[in-house]
């Protein structure tokens, strides 16, 4: 398929409680969307979506002025939090139909906003997918980088196919995203779904700043929860490391039953309670975390076969109408 040299570009943005940046946010992305209008590098119809996911703020009310204010500003506003990626994927689908390429970005702009323009300069030498990879993250606090990185090296070595210190700041063509839609599952992780699409894909830069205003919303449950839905929607290992861990608790079954004979032919067998205990603790804790991970891939099971759906939107702004309600 074709693709225009001077794209169509959508920027979907998540907020949720945002209300501190959001006005920065938007003078920042319609200042770069105008300056890449001007170079002819996107099409004068290009527009930031921002997509709010359920806040609890002023964040729907301050998308609505700031769709007065900008003529780039639209906005989705979804009846309910859903989350991070299934609010990404709301308006990713939304965008669909009419953009030739999408970049998503969270609403904070900690992603390198100069990353934008190479990723599309990327898409016109025909790349369906940009990844910002992250080179330096001095600006996280110590814990969030420390974990990221270490969940980044647990996906590897669980063979789950995904792009090292890549969060969700990219640049997916219509393809790619008409690709994206076909994917059914509601416990989203985009970030191993879009490297499974197997379109012709590069990565850009991205240096992460410092927040100019609020707090991040993405707290250690969250990236928790984030880490299991990646671990457990695309890869089976951690239940044959159970079936690994249940083969060396036999071993060592064995090796106390061989120890506890030779005690009782050679008289030195002891009552031992310590013993006892350690090992019903041991075998006990192993049985709870085995059956915690099952559960994890039951209940997956369990909330893809219902097929509810991901989100409903309650209100939009798109270019210069008024609010509608659905």
């Amino acid at each position: 398929m074709n693709r225009p040299i001077v794209p169509k570009l959508v920027i979907v943005s998540p907020c949720y409680n945002e209300e501190a940046i959001l006005a920065y946010s938007a003078e920042r992305l319609t200042s770069l969307l105008r300056q890449l209008v001007q170079q002819a590098k996107i099409a004068s119809e290009s527009y930031i979506l921002y997509v709010n996911d359920g806040s609890r703020d002023r964040t729907w009310e301050l998308i609505e002025e700031l769709h007065q204010r900008y003529e780039e500003v639209n906005g989705l506003c979804l009846a309910g939090n859903v989350g991070h990626q299934s609010a990404i994927m709301a308006g990713m689908l939304e965008a669909v139909e009419e953009a030739d390429a999408v970049i998503t970005i969270d609403a904070d702009l900690q992603d390198d906003l100069a990353a934008i323009e190479t990723m599309i300069d990327r898409y016109r030498e025909g790349y369906d997918v940009v990844y910002g990879v992250k080179k330096t993250r001095e600006a996280d606090p110590w814990l969030k980088r420390t974990t990221a990185l270490a969940f980044y090296r647990l996906q590897s070595a669980m063979g789950i196919r995904a792009v090292y210190n890549h969060a969700d700041f990219r640049l997916l063509s219509q393809a790619a995203l008409r690709a994206l839609a076909a994917y059914p599952e509601r416990n989203l992780y985009l970030r191993g779904l879009i490297a499974q699409l197997g379109f012709p894909a590069t990565e850009v830069d991205d240096h992460i700043s410092a927040r100019v205003a609020g707090s991040s919303k993405y707290t250690v449950r969250k990236m928790l929860i984030l880490a299991m839905d990646g671990i457990t929607s695309f890869t089976t290992r951690p239940i044959s490391w159970i079936i690994a861990m249940g083969f060396l608790s036999l071993l060592i079954s064995v090796a106390m039953a061989v120890y506890v004979l030779v005690s009782y032919v050679e008289h030195r067998s002891v009552p031992g309670w310590a013993s006892l205990m350690l090992s019903l603790w041991f075998i006990g804790s192993m049985l709870l975390f085995s059956l915690g991970v099952v559960g994890q891939y039951i209940g997956k099971i369990y909330m893809e076969v219902k097929a509810r759906p991901r989100y409903h939107i309650a209100k939009q702004l798109k270019h210069h109408d008024r609010p509608t309600e659905h």
